[in-house]
């Protein structure tokens, strides 16, 4: 059975639970796995609207809090379900975002159709059209091949293949960033000279700590600046460096060299998980995992690398 992934435009709550208690219910009787993952107020009128019996209810505001992180999330609930299949309603969290962040929460609605698209699995994604940006809504419409809107229920015209989706992704953050690196003038800079990168390490840590990450925070940014120069060192041209600073509450990591390096064997490396340690794209995969934030710009002026990271 294929994946189902639905956008769902609602209006207010009363329409909410028109059409996702039927949803839910439907799931429940065909023995699949069901969960909502919606934000309140839609929590509490689900659980007073349909019991616990058989649903399992999880508040929004916790489970997306990091695109890949949710992302491998739902693939944990998809694998413990089996043989069962799953049926969601998954509403995001768009409010708190900037502009990076929200790019990267619409790259991971296109990522869910290749993810699992050979999965036993429905998806039903609501989207507030009350109170959620224009492009948000927009973007809801080239993400899911089937909608569910006011006068319409069925296949969506404006769906656009994720490979494709992610290249317009990809130019959209480019178009964001200058043609130099943006970088403040107070940057901090470490050659990246050998493949012994103890010194980098302990650079990175220092200024971790200093800028008040606790020691798990710490640890999994030095891990994921780690493996970016690594990666930079076996496919990238020297000189290779890498650049720190504060910007805000982020503390920000960019390995930079001037190779034109793109990861391979397509634009979807590195985002969608990998099946193991030997595929490519792991590298990449994992630093998305222990960065709150990863881009990646390609040019003829070189390849950069920039990781955020947050107390």
């Amino acid at each position: 059975m294929a994946l189902e992934h639905r956008a769902f435009l609602y209006r207010g709550t009363d329409d909410f639970l028109s059409v996702s208690v039927p949803y839910l219910r439907a799931g429940l009787e065909r023995g699949q796995n069901v969960v909502a993952v919606v934000r309140e107020p839609h929590l509490s009128a689900l659980r007073d609207t349909l019991g616990d019996a058989g649903v399992g209810y999880v508040d929004s505001a916790d489970f997306y809090q990091h695109p890949v992180r949710t992302l491998r999330d739902y693939q944990a609930i998809v694998k413990q379900s089996a043989p069962r299949g799953v049926c969601a309603l998954a509403e995001p969290i768009w409010e708190g975002w900037d502009e990076r962040q929200t790019l990267e929460w619409i790259r991971y609605e296109s990522l869910i159709n290749v993810v699992f698209k050979d999965a036993d699995a429905s998806a039903l994604c609501p989207y507030d059209t009350e109170s959620l940006p224009p492009r948000v809504l927009a973007e809801a419409r080239r993400t899911h091949p089937l909608l569910v809107a006011p006068g319409h229920e069925g296949a969506n015209d404006e769906y656009i293949d994720p490979v494709a989706f992610g290249s317009d992704c990809d130019r959209d953050l480019r178009s964001r960033r200058s043609p130099r690196p943006d970088r403040p003038g107070e940057a901090e800079y470490l050659p990246i000279d050998g493949a012994d990168l103890h010194r980098l390490r302990s650079f990175v840590s220092v200024r971790a700590r200093a800028h008040g990450l606790r020691e798990q925070a710490e640890q999994n940014l030095v891990t994921a600046v780690n493996e970016v120069a690594a990666n930079a060192l076996q496919h990238g041209t020297p000189p290779i460096g890498l650049w720190m600073w504060r910007d805000g509450p982020d503390l920000v990591c960019e390995v930079g060299d001037h190779g034109f390096w793109r990861p391979g064997p397509g634009p979807l490396t590195g985002f969608v998980p990998p099946e193991t340690a030997l595929q490519s794209g792991f590298g990449l995969w994992t630093v998305r995992l222990l960065v709150d934030l990863m881009e990646l710009r390609a040019g003829w002026d070189g390849t950069f690398v920039r990781l955020r990271k947050r107390p």
